[in-house]
């Protein structure tokens, strides 16, 4: 048997960040597996953030160090707040821990998908002499990443559109892989939809699904409901519209007549089953999170995208525009009001040639793969380093 392939990863705070790092342990596992070699991973994140739950559930050994989060503002000098401050005072304290995990660890990659927490344990990275792969999720360097940038042996992206952004110092680390998309998403069943959302929806009509993310989102659901008796005339809609807004919604539908009302299913959180209402809906309208845009492209789904404003670095309107822009699916920027979103969910239900064209370009922005190539880039960074390290041993 070989030894163990050891990876450090950090990242995390949201699912953005979370999810994408552990789908590529998982394809790094069974890369590794398949040619006789076992992985020893170690996640370095806080105890309050995401990864924290994450990690565990993954089979992956956890530890924590201080970092500071940076609260944005478009003033620059609100950004010299007590809060930014004092957590900017916690990152030597957090440098210095992750310095300690890396050099016991050894790593023989770091790999980094971003978040506040990532960058002591970039930092420690360097300090070490470890390789350092980062992964960046959005159209644009978050600010993590910017700050690792020039530390890193490679820098993922996931779409070519990131490329001319980085300075020319940094595109040659640079190389294409797309955004880890879990690939049980990928194996959803229209069929199965139907028998778990239990409601005899008419087949002879497109699905609309709505989702503003695991809590829902308040701008979309307004949105919907004032538009949903037009809506439930024209589709089916699967609506998530997260556990505390169930209740208004739920008001709202049963006012509608029964035809339109077998139309609507309702639901605060879609778990297991989201893969199945995926494959069966026709059209997704959403926010443009970086995970969200890599599934819905990986599958080909036509979307209308409300982005979230208030995203760091209006983030969400940089993803939203950039497949926009490519006819790969709708964006509803400024000011969005119902008719806004009735217009522009209905020319894709009313064409479906229209929505067939949209599919076919949001299928050639999706990477599918994306896990195995970025799988491939932590293995290759490995590999380049391992003839200096022997040398210099």
């Amino acid at each position: 048997m070989r030894s163990p392939f050891r990876l450090i990863v950090t990242g995390g705070g949201t699912g953005g960040h979370t999810y994408p790092a552990a789908t590529t342990v998982r394809a790094l596992r069974a890369r590794l597996a398949s040619r006789g070699q076992g992985l020893e991973a170690l996640w370095i994140g806080t105890d309050s953030g995401l990864e924290a739950r994450v990690a565990p559930a993954e089979g992956i050994p956890f530890a924590t160090v201080a970092t500071g989060k940076i609260r944005r503002a478009r003033n620059p000098l609100k950004m010299v707040s007590p809060a930014n401050v004092r957590d900017m005072a916690r990152v030597p304290l957090g440098v210095a821990q992750a310095y300690k995990i890396v050099s016991d660890f050894q790593p023989d990659v770091v790999l980094a998908t971003g978040g506040y927490v990532a960058v002591p344990a970039g930092l420690a990275a360097r300090l070490c002499r470890r390789p350092l792969v980062l992964h960046e999720q959005t159209v644009r360097l978050g600010l993590a990443n910017r700050k690792l940038a020039s530390s890193a042996a490679r820098i993922a992206v996931s779409s070519e559109s990131t490329l001319p952004l980085l300075p020319e110092s940094l595109r040659s680390a640079a190389v294409v892989t797309g955004n880890p998309v879990r690939p049980e998403l990928l194996s959803g069943s229209p069929e199965r939809a139907l028998k778990v959302l239990g409601l005899p929806l008419d087949r002879r009509l497109p699905t609309v699904y709505v989702t503003g993310g695991a809590q829902g989102a308040q701008q979309i659901n307004g949105l919907v409901g004032d538009v949903l008796p037009w809506l439930l005339g024209q589709a089916n809609v699967v609506h998530q519209c997260g556990p505390a807004n169930v209740d208004e919604l739920r008001q709202r539908a049963e006012s509608l007549p029964p035809h339109l009302a077998s139309r609507y299913r309702l639901a605060g959180f879609v778990g297991p089953e989201l893969p199945d209402i995926l494959a069966l809906a026709d059209v997704v309208v959403s926010r443009s999170g970086a995970g969200t845009l890599a599934e819905l492209t990986a599958l080909g789904k036509p979307a209308v995208f409300v982005p979230l404003a208030s995203s760091a670095a209006n983030e969400q309107v940089h993803n939203a525009r950039h497949l926009a822009d490519s006819g790969a699916a709708l964006a509803l920027l400024d000011e969005v009001t119902p008719h806004h979103l009735a217009e522009a969910v209905g020319l894709l239900l009313a064409d479906p040639n229209r929505r067939a064209a949209m599919a076919d370009r949001a299928r050639h922005h999706g990477r599918p793969d994306a896990a195995d190539r970025l799988v491939d880039v932590i293995l290759s960074t490995a590999d380049q380093r391992a003839p200096a390290a022997t040398a210099g041993a």
